[in-house]
């Protein structure tokens, strides 16, 4: 089965929603294939580095609201084992995230590189928006640094991912995580793992169900 995440790399929901799936997956005995789609919570350019929790104020209603949304958050990812420092973090436009993300999926380093970014985010405060540090991070996720930074400063897969951004839309992806299980049955929000565990096993049942009718 393939299960399809549509998911943003500043978003903290689906940092959580990318490690409840790990887990769920651990105790799921199918075959499946994890494969990461491109979204961005907000595709405005950001010009220079800024603090995250900054942005957030400006985007829902000042600093103490900010500051209790980013408190809640990271009491929950804890309970996932996750590490968020939002006092530390920084706002960042995340399309070249999302072209890294691409290119290191044809070399086998999708789930690494995904990991590496959420955690120069979200732990490190590391701006994920600087070509140096994605090429530094992919450095990290096993790809080759300079290989990277070449990549970035081209043009290679820019008409890619703005057009899977676009797909997005058209399918009707509004908020994220978004898993697309076997290319029909979407699961919307970072989900327990006991309940995506369900979701995969009755997705695994109505798809040998059609293939034996069939």
């Amino acid at each position: 089965m393939e299960i399809e995440i549509y998911a943003d790399v500043v978003c903290p929901w689906c940092y959580i929603g990318k490690r409840r799936l790990e887990q769920a997956l651990a105790s799921y005995d199918g075959d499946v294939t994890v494969r990461y789609r491109p979204f961005q919570l907000d595709p405005t350019p950001v010009p220079e580095s800024r603090p995250l929790i900054d942005a957030l104020a400006d985007k829902f209603g000042g600093r103490a609201r900010a500051e209790q949304m980013a408190a809640h958050v990271t009491g929950v990812a804890a309970g996932a084992g996750l590490t968020l420092n939002f006092g530390h973090a920084l706002a960042a436009n995340t399309f070249d995230a999302h072209r890294l993300i691409s290119w290191a999926t044809d070399r086998g380093r999708a789930g690494e590189t995904v990991d590496a970014l959420f955690r120069a985010h979200f732990t490190d405060g590391v701006d994920i928006g600087s070509r140096d540090t994605l090429a530094a991070l992919a450095g990290e996720a096993g790809l080759d640094a300079a290989e990277a930074r070449a990549f970035l400063d081209s043009d290679e897969r820019v008409a890619e991912v703005r057009a899977e951004l676009a797909d997005a839309r058209q399918l009707g992806v509004t908020s994220v995580p978004t898993f697309v299980l076997a290319g029909r049955y979407a699961v919307t929000g970072a989900q327990e793992p006991e309940t995506l565990v369900a979701a995969l096993e009755e997705v695994r049942r109505r798809e040998a169900g059609e293939t034996s009718v069939n």
